[in-house]
């Protein structure tokens, strides 16, 4: 399931990932990213992951074409979770991405909710 987080506010986008992600319930969620980009020009990103437990295959492609296309519109991302793949994929993000990107571990969210939404 994902689900929109009442933190979310402005160019903010709060989302709370859990169980194995469909493509549908990203399909859902891509029209309220899109409609934050269009309003404030590019959205800040935090997404709790400590209760995720994958996409399907078509959840995944839709993340990854949603990263193409908004490549230069996502200006910080906030990760929360204490995978090892988690720190990972923050740590090539932040390189390889306009991004800052930065991973939180699970007792660190108000921590990352302040650095998300500083800047």
């Amino acid at each position: 399931m994902l689900t929109l987080m009442p933190e979310s506010a402005g160019d903010l986008v709060c989302l709370k990932a859990a169980g194995k992600l469909t493509d549908e319930e990203y399909k859902d969620m891509m029209p309220r990213l899109e409609a934050v980009i269009a309003e404030h020009g590019s959205l800040r990103l935090y997404a709790d992951l400590t209760e995720f437990d994958g996409w399907d295959w078509r959840a995944a492609w839709d993340d990854v074409a949603f990263g193409i296309k908004h490549w230069n519109d996502v200006s910080k991302i906030a990760l929360i979770g204490d995978a090892a793949w988690e720190d990972l994929a923050a740590k090539i993000a932040d390189k390889i991405t306009p991004a800052d990107v930065r991973n939180f571990a699970a007792g660190e969210t108000g921590e990352a909710l302040q650095w998300v939404r500083e800047g």
